[in-house]
């Protein structure tokens, strides 16, 4: 993999169940991001023509749906989202090694079928919406941090591109990082932005960056902003003024 510029960076999820507003939104930020994140809340409404809609523009997508399920569930989503030919796919690293390794080879395989790249395969560790009391009330006895390390050292053995995880945790995965094992991290928040929303690990951009995020997903303070095109823009140049 190439080094990222700045603006390849940020990607800014639009999630939304409004399609007319999604697609305006992209055209409008397309010149400030380096592309989008579609979840769930776009793919239930829209499914994939609502991807391709987006696509149109030229832009890399975030797939992210987050795929937890058995293994041979989660390769046949992962096969199917990749004959999509978007450019990365998310899975939870919590369903096994098993599951992962299936996703691994079941998008090289639909890639291949479907004449389209391999997309990037990222592994989901800690939602940032989670902190330590959470784990615990779930019945896990690790910490956020630790729980993170784990399983992003099984998903590099797995041989997934990178995992998604908060820029808090970074430094504890700096043995794993470099061209071919990359990590996108959301829960991205500006000091300018109102707050922190339902995000509980969360970070500013340049200083995601420097702890060593590949990828800045940000939504809300770009898409909730009261001009958009100017919070993008301003986040573009905390990431610029953190790489030079």
């Amino acid at each position: 993999m190439e080094n990222l510029s700045a603006i390849e960076r940020v990607l800014c999820a639009i999630d939304t169940d409004d399609l007319v507003f999604a697609t305006k939104l992209a055209k409008d930020l397309r010149p400030y991001v380096g592309g989008f994140k579609l979840g769930l809340e776009f793919f239930t409404a829209h499914g994939p023509e609502g991807v391709r809609k987006i696509q149109e523009l030229g832009m890399p997508i975030l797939l992210d749906l987050k795929f937890h399920d058995i293994p041979n569930t989660v390769a046949g989503a992962v096969r199917a989202a990749t004959r999509l030919g978007v450019a990365m796919l998310t899975i939870h690293t919590g369903g096994s090694s098993d599951m992962m390794r299936q996703a691994v080879t079941a998008a090289q395989t639909a890639a291949g079928e479907a004449n389209v790249p391999i997309p990037q395969l990222f592994g989901v560790t800690v939602l940032t919406s989670l902190d330590d009391n959470d784990l615990m009330e779930l019945g896990y006895k690790q910490k956020a941090s630790d729980r993170v390390k784990r399983l992003s050292e099984m998903a590099q053995l797995c041989g997934l591109s990178g995992v998604v995880a908060s820029a808090r945790e970074l430094q504890l995965l700096e043995e794993q990082h470099g061209p071919n094992f990359r990590f996108i991290t959301p829960g991205i928040r500006p000091a300018w932005a109102a707050d922190a929303h339902d995000q509980k690990r969360v970070l500013e951009p340049a200083a995601a960056i420097a702890a060593g995020a590949d990828y800045l997903v940000v939504g809300r303070p770009i898409t909730r902003a009261k001009d958009p095109i100017d919070a993008a823009k301003r986040i573009l140049a905390e990431v610029q003024s953190a790489i030079r």
